[in-house]
């Protein structure tokens, strides 16, 4: 299957990053190239590091990038190598950072990836084939209190109780391997009423298993002050997410780093010295436009946020 992912919120990601010709940008998440194309394209004696840990994203954003290829040099790695992966290529600071978070389209839809609930396949959901973790041994291997807070934490589904406990009583009787088993245990561990009224069942918990194998939020939590700290001022960081926890940690890191004070609001003057490290330039995040929701249905939930470095 050809690598496929349409860019979301592409117009106004490009528009945010503020791109300098002679700038040095990072797209953290390059998936099919969509976004760096539309960088590169701007540059003249600039450059642009595409960064990301799956093979099949590294191979067709280098087709699809081959003609700005004396300005473009693509890694793989997982963006929260960012900061040595820049050292390596000699590189300090950078004028921009995008990141596309969540699952491409190409991965939800190549059915031996088993991301998604709709295709029987095995059970995996690596974003880098590399690791061993998959999420076949997350299902089996998880304690049940273990995939009662994944659940819960992220997939934010309030059967999460009882689909962990279902989970740990089908698997007494034999592993659980594939994405059509694990649908029938989620099934049938949340009301009919429910299933009736609600969205597919198994999206939350899959949303969650994601998560858990390929460490996003943690991921995403740990290098966000790296990326800012990264940025020469004037400096962009552009974020894309798909669901509210994601949204929540790039928030609350771009108003920490707008506003670091820690002292006691009753204070008259700042006494802990810390000082801003730039501005939120979206107060509320970048939505789609009506037009876009139309031509792609997968940009529904996409939300977008734009610091900028002092």
């Amino acid at each position: 299957m050809t690598f496929s992912h349409k860019s979301v919120l592409l117009e106004e990601t490009i528009e945010g990053l503020n791109i300098k010709p002679e700038g040095i940008y990072v797209d953290g998440t390059l998936g099919g190239g969509g976004h760096s194309y539309e960088i590169a394209g701007r540059l003249t004696t600039g450059r642009l590091i595409g960064i990301d840990q799956d093979e099949d994203a590294i191979l067709a954003a280098g087709n699809r990038l081959a003609d700005y290829s004396d300005k473009v040099t693509i890694v793989r790695s997982n963006y929260e190598a960012m900061k040595q992966v820049l050292k390596d290529l000699g590189i300090s600071k950078v004028d921009g950072i995008v990141l596309d978070l969540g699952v491409s389209s190409y991965q939800l839809d190549t059915v031996e990836r088993g991301f998604s609930y709709k295709y029987d396949t095995e059970l995996d959901m690596r974003m880098d084939r590399r690791q061993s973790l998959t999420a076949k041994d997350i299902v089996n291997e998880y304690s049940e209190t273990e995939l009662y807070h994944m659940i819960k934490d992220y997939g934010e589904d309030q059967f999460a109780k009882n689909i962990a406990k279902h989970i740990v009583k089908e698997r007494q009787n034999a592993p659980i391997l594939t994405t059509y088993q694990l649908n029938d245990i989620i099934k049938n561990a949340i009301p009919a009423k429910i299933r009736a009224n609600g969205g597919h069942p198994s999206k939350k918990t899959f949303q969650a298993i994601r998560i858990a194998c390929n460490r996003e939020l943690d991921v995403l939590r740990d290098t966000l002050d790296d990326m800012v700290d990264l940025l020469n001022p004037e400096g962009r960081l552009c974020i894309i997410t798909f669901h509210s926890l994601e949204d929540r940690i790039v928030k609350n890191a771009f108003r920490k780093s707008e506003n670091p004070c820690t002292c006691p609001s009753d204070f008259p003057v700042c006494v802990c010295g810390k000082q801003p490290k730039g501005k939120v330039i979206t107060r509320k995040p970048i939505l789609p436009s009506d037009e876009e929701l139309k031509e792609n249905k997968r940009s529904k939930s996409a939300k977008l946020r734009i610091f900028e470095k002092l």
